[in-house]
């Protein structure tokens, strides 16, 4: 796994180079034998993105369409000794909702 240099994203294997997905950062991917390549990955770790927003989505009905789809992330916006806030916005009617660990 590799993280952009220049915004922290994580970034993709491109042929022989790293890209990043946020910005468009592209570096050298270096000595192949420096990476370890999996193969099998269980179905739990996965996280599906979007290409236009690089968001993940999950299933989450949206209060203002009942669509059942949503991007996701997660920000502090409390002090640090509490949960962080997991916002949603509608892949539909990019309607925002926020729901808190309380």
């Amino acid at each position: 796994m590799e993280f952009c240099d220049e915004c922290g994203s994580m970034m993709k294997a491109e042929d022989g180079t790293w890209e990043c997905g946020s910005c468009g950062f592209t570096k050298p991917k270096g000595d192949a034998a420096e990476y370890t390549v999996t193969e099998d990955q269980e179905a739990s770790e996965v996280i599906e993105s979007s290409e236009e927003t690089s968001l993940p989505e999950t299933d989450a009905t949206c209060p203002e369409c009942g669509n059942d789809r949503a991007y996701w992330y997660m920000q502090q916006i409390r002090a640090a000794d509490e949960s962080e806030t997991r916002f949603f916005i509608c892949t539909d009617c990019e309607y925002k909702w926020r729901e808190d660990d309380n």
